[in-house]
């Protein structure tokens, strides 16, 4: 009796049925000689009503005031050197976007699809993922090194739908120095498990390898962050319950030849893909033998001798069928989704959309601190129906806390409106704790000062100093999911109490106006004497380190995206986040998996 749904189950009919002939004392009543466990089956009447009742459970419903903040003339000037700012960082993001598609270049990617008859790595994602709306990771990763550019860090990070379920997929894109990986490389394959374990993910490798790049090889294998590192998260994510498939529709070599090895199930294609700790030419300068690639570790010695893979495919399209499969296997059970007719969509689509267009918003991501508006005024074109229920409104002012929901997810929305002041920190060490009592997911939206205010007092120091490590305390210890948008500036301690990326959000992005670094540049006059001859040299480094795409050229964040996608941005985090709920088991009991 604990959902109206009861009545529908076949094994609560029976136990409401016994109940009432044996509260009523019918002579007739067989329950008991029927073999029914009374207790037993209330249990287990309770347990699945309840499943049922949860898929169903609606959330509150909100009244949220509504933030009405048009622009205003007093605004115009303001905005219109924000926009142009934005258009040109916009025109940068594009011809970024644009150099990291290509990959190695022209003559790899025929090498690669002609000679090698290898499907290129975006393809191969069109036939593992339901469609091609998916949320990539760092797509800027790797340009701008001392070492050169490596497009993408030569592998595509993400997260999209396979069979409806969210999966964290990390692709080798072997167009891009034949697969080889560099130090970026390792550190963005394991940022990727880094979310999929914060976020309780399947994982799926497209492995394309030739192994580490040896000139480098003090930067990727002997530290704890890096090569080794990639193995010891695959035991760790197989003993939490996380599963991990492996494709090899490549090279699989040295280091990287561990990866399906390790996994819980691989998946192998026929003549392109490999797998051993040294190829064909390691062999024959070793022991003068001559083999070929197939007969050493091809699919065939593995899938019928070695038993290092589990399922043999004739070709890419055929082991990306098994893929979908194997992940239509796993224990999860998705909510049912609630049919509704045209009318009924367009309505709630139309409620949901803020009052005004999320174009705008490159009109308020700022150019400089001194180019800022009010950030409600942000949170009114992300928000649904520009909806937000202020929390202490009247204090702490420099400081904007408060709920909102955004495509129907509830969350505590924390933004900077000024500098954190003693009051600000204060409030927002505050609403950090509340949402964390409530399980309300975190979102921040950065914009700190520019550079650490100077003031005479000591009193207002040490009251400032304690009440943001209060704060920061507060961040560091919420339970609940977190995620960072650095709106515009992201600069000194107030950065921490913010939720920067050594405070471990769930995902950090940029906008492409965003500035990362400990002061603004223009602003470090503060940290020379006068007559330091430095100061200079300084100032121009900070402007060139301080970019948005310097930062995530350097995996800083989890990438730039511009200011009118980031609703839908935090939308597909939010939704990503919520998975791990419909997990049907995560106790581990026994120890991790085994391969032969």
């Amino acid at each position: 009796t604990q959902s109206e749904s009861a009545n529908n189950h076949p094994l609560c009919r029976s136990y409401l049925t016994h109940a009432r002939c044996c509260l009523g004392q019918d002579p007739n009543c067989t329950g008991c000689t029927g073999g029914f466990s009374l207790p037993l089956l209330a249990e287990q009447c309770s347990v699945r009503c309840m499943s049922s009742a949860a898929r169903k459970r609606r959330t509150l419903r909100s009244a949220f005031p509504v933030l009405d903040l048009p622009l205003q003339p007093i605004h115009q000037h303001v905005y219109e050197a924000n926009v142009r700012n934005s258009n040109a960082c916009h025109n940068k993001y594009v011809e970024f976007s644009e150099k990291v598609k290509k990959g190695g270049g022209a003559n790899a990617i025929a090498r690669h699809t002609q000679r090698n008859k290898k499907l290129l790595v975006r393809d191969r994602l069109r036939l593992l993922l339901d469609d091609e709306h998916f949320l990539e990771l760092s797509p800027f990763a790797g340009l701008g090194l001392p070492y050169g550019d490596i497009p993408s860090a030569g592998c595509l990070t993400g997260i999209g739908r396979i069979n409806g379920l969210w999966c964290v997929f990390i692709a080798n894109d072997a167009t891009v120095k034949g697969g080889t990986a560099y130090p970026i490389t390792v550190k963005k394959q394991l940022r990727a498990q880094e979310v999929a374990i914060q976020n309780r993910l399947p994982c799926v490798y497209l492995v394309d390898s030739g192994g580490a790049f040896l000139p480098l090889q003090s930067e990727i294998f002997p530290d704890k962050n890096q090569g080794g590192r990639t193995f010891y998260n695959e035991a760790i994510m197989s003993a939490m319950k996380i599963p991990q498939v492996s494709l090899v529709c490549g090279s699989c070599t040295a280091g990287g030849a561990y990866i399906p090895t390790m996994a819980e199930e691989a998946v192998m294609v026929h003549r392109i893909g490999t797998i051993f700790l040294g190829g064909p030419p390691l062999v024959k300068a070793a022991t003068g033998e001559e083999v070929t690639p197939e007969d050493l570790g091809g699919a065939r010695l593995h899938a019928e001798v070695s038993g290092c893979v589990d399922h043999f495919a004739w070709e890419e399209k055929e082991a990306f069928e098994y893929t979908r499969n194997i992940i239509s296997t796993l224990n999860f059970q998705l909510p049912e989704e609630e049919e509704e007719d045209e009318e009924k969509m367009r309505k709630r689509i139309a409620e949901e959309e803020p009052l005004y267009s999320s174009q705008e918003l490159q009109g308020l991501a700022p150019l400089s601190y001194n180019h800022t508006l009010d950030t409600k005024m942000v949170v009114s074109r992300l928000t649904d129906g520009s909806r937000f229920q202020e929390f202490k409104a009247r204090y702490g002012t420099t400081l904007v806390t408060g709920f909102g929901k955004i495509h129907g997810h509830l969350v505590g929305i924390v933004a900077n409106n000024g500098e954190i002041t003693y009051e600000a920190a204060l409030k927002g060490s505050h609403f950090v704790q509340l949402c964390d009592q409530r399980d309300v997911p975190l979102l921040f939206l950065q914009n700190t000062v520019p550079t650490a205010p100077l003031t005479l007092s000591a009193d207002i120091n040490s009251n400032r100093l304690k009440a943001q490590g209060s704060m920061m305390s507060a961040v560091a210890c919420a339970s609940v999911p977190k995620i960072t948008v650095v709106i515009g500036g992201c600069h000194g301690a107030d950065s921490y109490a913010m939720c920067g990326r050594a405070f471990d959000p769930n995902f950090l992005f940029l906008w492409p106006n965003a500035r990362v670094s400990i002061t603004a540049p223009g602003h470090s006059s503060s940290l020379f004497d006068p007559d330091d001859e430095q100061q200079e040299d300084f100032s121009r480094r900070l402007k060139e380190e301080s970019s948005a795409f310097f930062s995530s050229g350097r995996l800083w964040d989890d990438g730039v995206i511009l200011p009118q996608d980031t609703r839908k941005v935090v939308r597909d985090c939010l939704d990503i986040i919520k998975q791990q709920h419909y997990q049907l088991s995560t106790e581990k009991l026994q120890s991790a998996l085994l391969r032969i």
